[in-house]
């Protein structure tokens, strides 16, 4: 490894350290374990063959990449051995059952941005963990009591929540151990670094339209500051910045047929995404409410998804509001 001048040993706690080994804790490490394997097979790109071979259609109607599977088989495999009780995964139509006496319940999409697979771009994992009860997923995400996600990126990074703040986690090769970076994450509530799709905007509700107008006309505008803008195509990779460095990301609503719920998964993305914006202070909406106060219908509801800062998400509902 290239060594800085001012570099030193390594720091941070291991991450096994500040897991405890029982509960909902237990399957946080289980999966933070489980990601160095699918971190290595994303650098080799095609070294040993295609990670972005088409083998199916999920219930999504997405095609599914090589990659795809191989991470949902990987992690059903994991889940399994750390005594989960059943799993939803976005590259599954039904529930799968693990283990009938497990006490938790595993929500998890094994490759966000999978579109990106191949060009270097962020990609990631987002899970969210429920005890066990009758209703199963068909739950509002105020029953989750832990959440994290990978981020593959230039370095193999693992944020999470056990309902005590926000952390990461940084993958250590020399101690084959993640380390704790970053601890109690919070979002300032205002931000000038906004998140979302350009190309969508107009199919947007006038009034948010014009919520984006403003903000391009920068200082000189009704907003009075300059903003910055980005888009990962990749929900991962805009949670893993924002949790960062700040800002606001929004995937809404739109006019185009399918999109009318939005295009975001609500239980294996958003909750938890929400979650853990939730426990760094900032706010995750579906444009009308939180996203952890949303019930469930089905198994693969989407939904649209606005978080990160508070005063922007408001700003973004008064925008939504707003009919012209």
């Amino acid at each position: 490894m290239l060594r800085l001048p001012n570099d030193g040993a390594a720091t941070g706690p291991l991450l096994a350290d500040l897991l405890a080994p029982d509960g909902a804790a237990a399957i946080v490490r289980a999966i933070a374990e489980a990601l160095p394997p699918l971190a290595a097979r994303l650098a080799a790109g095609r070294l040993h063959g295609d990670p972005e071979a088409i083998v199916g259609i999920n219930d999504s109607g997405d095609k599914q990449k090589a990659l795809d599977v191989a991470a949902h088989d990987h992690m059903i495999a994991v889940l399994r051995e750390a005594g989960v009780r059943q799993v939803l995964s976005e590259e599954a139509e039904e529930v799968i059952l693990l283990d009938p006496d497990g006490a938790f319940d595993v929500a998890i999409d094994p490759i966000d941005g999978s579109g990106s697979i191949g060009i270097g771009a962020p990609l990631g994992m987002l899970f969210s963990v429920l005890p066990a009860a009758p209703e199963g997923f068909r739950r509002p995400g105020r029953h989750v009591v832990a959440a994290g996600y990978g981020s593959f990126g230039h370095s193999v990074d693992f944020g999470w929540s056990t309902g005590a703040g926000v952390h990461v986690a940084t993958w250590d090769a020399q101690v084959a151990s993640f380390r704790v970076a970053r601890q109690d994450l919070r979002l300032k509530p205002s931000s000038s670094t906004i998140a979302y799709n350009a190309s969508n905007e107009r199919h947007w509700p006038p009034g948010l339209q014009a919520w984006a107008r403003d903000l391009r006309a920068g200082r000189e505008g009704p907003r009075g500051r300059d903003f910055n803008m980005r888009w990962l195509a990749a929900a991962v990779g805009e949670l893993h910045r924002i949790l960062l460095q700040g800002g606001a990301f929004l995937y809404p609503a739109d006019a185009r047929p399918g999109y009318a719920n939005g295009r975001l998964r609500l239980i294996y993305e958003s909750v938890p995404i929400a979650f853990l914006i939730e426990q760094a202070g900032g706010h995750a909406t579906d444009g009308h409410g939180p996203i952890l106060d949303r019930q469930p219908d089905g198994l693969h509801d989407m939904t649209p998804l606005i978080f990160g800062a508070t005063d922007e998400v408001a700003a973004i509902h008064h925008a939504l509001a707003t009919k012209g």
